[in-house]
């Protein structure tokens, strides 16, 4: 959630210094298991991370306290800081509901019981807090469904796209995507997967429906980006037999991340859970057509610019993918494409010049229950 905070602070700087004096604070990371080989990276890096969270943070922050009027968490996962600072002046952005989930839901994801203490700790400060921002209606009804939030203190602020996806070309980020790709061919559709490989991203269902959909349309490859997939997602691809029909790319910086939006037939979203669903907004930026999961936090952000088919349908969403692909068959050479210029209208009403805006008026409002007063020289960490 790091850009989140980065986009939020350079549109506060950019659009509000006048009214709100911004800061954007973040302790250092401390590495001390990380030097310690015997420990196995992986423990060594959990390790770090719980002592980061939990002993340096909270002390760094005791000591910024003093500075600033207001603070904002923008990641829900780091609400364990809430009891350092002082809770009427701290806000809260909810990202989703996959924090909790071992409390929420501990039939489906079961956990130690030390996991579930640090999980409670973290929930108790998020409930602490004087407001929470939600990035979607959707993850707002999950907060009040379960009763975790009073729904008076939460307001629904959508997050924003980077400017860097675009519909617009950009020479130097096209030629990498051609030499990722290789020459762009109409007769060569390209179905595209961004995001991680977790378990609600349901890779299972996007390689089952891939190989079902190469029995129509042989010459269909299938481009992943944000991730290689896990041992089990590559053992279900050979079994499949699409393997040597998808590419997983390396690391991409996001204006050649946007130029392969452009180029993608297709971007297909078959997650089983979302919060937002920010591939499916940056695809839209870049006037990329999505087919997403039927959930209501995607229908939100997609509205009828995109297609939804019922999540872990696969004959569904085989079924919808091919339509969609003959449709892109049958258009001549440069015509217009009705799905992408839907995408490019509705992916408009995701700015971070809005977000901010909306942002401030949610940092107005805690001020004024504490009846501080509204004025130039209001410091938010």
């Amino acid at each position: 959630m790091d850009l989140n905070g980065d986009l939020l602070y350079q549109f506060l700087a950019r659009d509000h210094a006048r009214e709100i004096a911004a800061v954007h604070v973040r302790p250092d990371f401390r590495k001390r298991a990380t030097r310690i080989p015997v420990l196995g990276m992986t423990l060594s890096r959990n390790a770090d991370r719980l002592a980061n969270r939990f002993i340096d943070y909270p002390r760094w922050l005791r000591r910024q306290i003093g500075h600033f009027d207001l603070f904002h968490l923008v990641d829900h996962s780091y609400s364990q800081l809430v009891h350092t600072l002082p809770s009427e002046r701290t806000i809260v952005t909810c990202h989703d509901l996959d924090t909790f989930q071992c409390l929420l839901k501990p039939e489906r994801e079961k956990r130690p019981r030390w996991f579930r203490a640090m999980t409670q700790r973290i929930l108790e400060g998020f409930q602490r807090a004087a407001h929470v921002i939600c990035n979607s209606r959707a993850t707002r009804d999950e907060l009040a469904a379960h009763g975790l939030f009073p729904p008076e203190r939460i307001t629904v602020i959508h997050s924003g796209v980077h400017p860097a996806f675009s519909g617009l070309p950009d020479p130097s980020a096209d030629a990498e995507t051609e030499r990722l790709l290789g020459p762009d061919s109409p007769s060569r559709p390209m179905l595209l997967s961004v995001g991680s490989t977790i378990p609600r991203k349901r890779i299972d269902v996007l390689l089952r429906v891939f190989a079902a959909v190469r029995q129509e349309f042989p010459s269909a490859r299938l481009v992943r980006a944000g991730g290689p997939f896990t041992a089990q997602q590559q053992r279900l691809a050979n079994e499949l037999g699409v393997e040597q029909s998808v590419l997983v790319l390396p690391f991409l910086s996001r204006n050649v991340l946007a130029s392969v939006y452009r180029r993608a037939t297709l971007l297909l979203q078959p997650s089983e859970a979302e919060g937002f669903g920010m591939p499916l907004a940056e695809a839209m930026s870049c006037g990329c057509p999505v087919l997403a999961s039927s959930l209501a936090s995607l229908r939100e952000i997609g509205g009828s610019a995109c297609q939804y088919c019922p999540a872990a349908d696969v004959d569904a969403w085989t079924g919808r993918v091919a339509a969609i692909l003959r449709e892109h068959a049958q258009r001549t050479s440069g015509s217009p494409d009705a799905l992408r210029q839907q995408a490019l209208a509705q992916a408009a009403l995701y700015s971070w010049a809005e977000n901010a805006r909306q942002t401030v008026l949610v940092y107005r409002t805690v001020l004024q229950q504490l009846k501080l007063p509204i004025v130039q020289e209001e410091r938010l960490g």
